[in-house]
């Protein structure tokens, strides 16, 4: 089985700074895309960013500019560089990953989520 295991998430104050980490661990063949994604309370879940298994980015308009996608594929991990963070930008940030097994081929994985809290 695959597990993905967020941390890095907390409490910062708005203009400021936090970089989450994303690592997969178990018998792992291969990772494609990862992305990550956000929910708030009282919303549906949204897409953040994402990077192709080639290492191409691409990002939510709300976040571009502002947040860096990046992948360590010795380590099987996505990070995710968040710069001039808003209260907005409050929420629970989730990872996900197309990952291939032997046992179970490709599949898409999700991880627990680390909570982040932007004070104004």
């Amino acid at each position: 089985q695959v597990q993905l295991v967020e941390s890095g998430g907390g409490l910062v104050q708005a203009g400021g700074s936090l970089r989450l980490s994303c690592a997969a661990s178990g018998s792992i063949v291969s990772i494609d895309h990862m992305r990550w994604y956000r929910g708030a309370p009282g919303k549906q879940r949204e897409f953040v960013a994402i990077v192709t298994g080639d290492g191409r980015p691409n990002y939510a308009d709300s976040v571009k500019g502002r947040f860096t996608i990046s992948r360590d594929n010795a380590k099987n991990t996505v990070y995710l560089q968040m710069n001039s963070l808003k209260p907005e930008d409050t929420a629970v940030y989730y990872c996900n990953a197309d990952v291939r097994t032997i046992e179970f081929g490709g599949r898409t994985y999700w991880g627990q989520g680390t909570q982040v809290t932007v004070s104004s």
